[in-house]
């Protein structure tokens, strides 16, 4: 167990109700988190409660629950956890019905003393979400629990507001918990830390001294078994919307005034309300060859599998400052980057052939993975007689510093604030609606895709969006390991 994991977890016995429990995501995501969430201590008491279409008993469902774990923990499996951890697994088919589900779940708070609270996470396509709020509302379970949410929020403004309003019908906003596992990763969260935390970067956060930031979040993916589901939303309704603008509040947002949910939670909204719309002309769609031939997708279909954008953000701050953003499938690399290009200086004093920009601005990087990186590059004088200068960088790196076993996976965390009530790390109903109507002109007039070939980075025409500046990915020089001195 982590040392103080309980003083980190909820204070109160968890009744969790995993709909769409057989599916993908609960395979490799919520079942191995929750498994090392109760093994690691952070949740004392819990029952586990899976809800699907498949007709599954319960010990069916602890034989599916042990093969997960198998396949996609990233931790060892002790076998005395597992067998506390299978003692919280129950089931109950969607074919039984509301009435059984309810008795399943107040037998499983009277096992835990009956002081305990539910939480429903909805693992489930769209399209099956309201089905599923329904059938809690038909077994009585609303009060006293929490709901987690699964992108996407709606498709559009007015399916947003649709949803939202038939959510609020059974569920109260404070009870809502929209998650964005983005926003989970240590990295994400290291942005809020690195910010306001540090008296030398927090003068410098703004457009005197940013010249352009780009989110990058290129994917190595194909669709696999989504294709049908991509079909009908598409890189930008997927990715952008759900993850890299909300990525785009965390950096770009004020001091709030307390590290709380609601001061938080304001602050990105602000940001989203200061969202220039999204022009057309400011995009760039892409679709990789090969994709019209996959299973469940229109052979003539015009949806993107790439996207590059540019936004802007209509405040005192960021005004004049370009956000660069870009995402797409069956791309060169997988990465998950921000990358903050900052202005060079009005006038060189070094002569010419010095090296003096010959590289690029100075950047500060922002590495999403796991274990989270983080790079300021720079210009330094090169060894040797003369004046010849080069980039060089400075480093940090979560495996370098003892902590990497510490790091929860985005889930984990996510899962563990729901538990709390903590909603910092979500997001809102006002926020998700604003940013489907900064979308809405793209949405209504999108520009058609170019083709790309996979492998690549995407359609040749990313360049003319984001010029006179360049992609910082590929990187030219790779992140530091070890011993290794080559930097980025």
């Amino acid at each position: 167990m982590v040392k103080d994991a309980s003083r980190m977890g909820p204070k109160t016995p968890q009744v969790l109700i995993l709909v769409g429990a057989t599916g993908d995501l609960s395979r490799r995501k919520l079942l191995p988190g929750l498994f090392h969430l109760c093994s690691a201590g952070f949740i004392t008491a819990c029952r586990i409660i899976g809800l699907a279409l498949e007709n599954l008993d319960s010990d069916g469902f602890r034989k599916l629950a042990r093969e997960a774990l198998d396949q996609f923990s990233t931790r060892p499996v002790n076998e005395a956890d597992w067998a506390s951890f299978a003692e919280t697994l129950s089931y109950v088919p969607i074919s039984a019905g509301a009435a059984a589900l309810k008795t399943s779940v107040e037998a499983a708070e009277k096992s835990l003393g009956g002081d305990s609270r539910r939480i429903h996470y909805l693992s489930v396509p769209p399209n099956a979400a309201l089905a599923a709020v329904k059938m809690l509302a038909e077994a009585g379970l609303v009060e006293n629990s929490r709901i987690i949410m699964e992108k996407p929020f709606g498709t559009d403004l007015a399916s947003a507001v649709a949803l939202n309003a038939k959510l609020h019908e059974v569920f109260a906003e404070a009870q809502i918990f929209r998650i964005d596992h983005f926003l989970g990763k240590e990295a994400a969260q290291n942005i809020l830390a690195f910010r306001f935390a540090n008296g030398l970067f927090e003068p410098i956060w703004n457009r005197n001294f940013i010249d352009h930031v780009q989110i990058d979040v290129p994917e190595t993916l194909d669709l696999g078994r989504r294709a049908g589901f991509y079909e009908t939303v598409g890189a930008y309704r997927d990715m952008v919307v759900t993850h890299l603008f909300q990525i785009l509040g965390f950096m770009a947002m004020e001091a709030p005034t307390a590290l709380e949910p609601q001061p938080i939670s304001e602050e990105k909204n602000k940001v989203f309300r200061s969202m220039m719309p999204i022009e057309p002309k400011n995009v760039v769609r892409g679709q990789f060859v090969g994709y019209r031939a996959e299973e469940g997708v229109d052979a003539e279909s015009d949806t993107e599998t790439f996207i590059a954008l540019k936004c802007e953000i209509d405040n005192w701050r960021w005004a004049g400052v370009p956000f660069f953003l870009r995402t797409g499938k069956r791309l060169a690399e997988g990465q998950r980057i921000i990358s903050i290009a900052f202005r060079e200086p009005p006038k060189s004093m070094f002569p010419a052939g010095s090296g003096v920009s010959a590289q690029g601005p100075d950047h500060l990087t922002f590495d999403l993975a796991d274990a989270s990186k983080v790079s300021l590059s720079f210009y330094g004088k090169r060894p040797g007689p003369g004046m010849r200068l080069d980039k060089l960088s400075m480093q940090f790196a979560m495996n370098e510093t003892g902590w990497i076993g510490d790091v929860l996976e985005a889930y984990e965390r996510l899962i563990l604030d729901a538990m709390r009530g903590d909603h910092t790390l979500f997001t809102t109903a006002e926020g998700i609606e604003r940013l489907w109507e900064v979308s809405a002109p793209l949405l209504d007039n999108p520009p058609p895709v170019s083709l790309y070939q996979p492998g690549s980075w995407g359609p040749k025409s990313i360049h003319q969006l984001i010029a006179p500046h360049a992609w910082r990915l590929p990187f030219e020089r790779a992140w530091r390991n070890g011993n290794n001195t080559s930097q980025k």
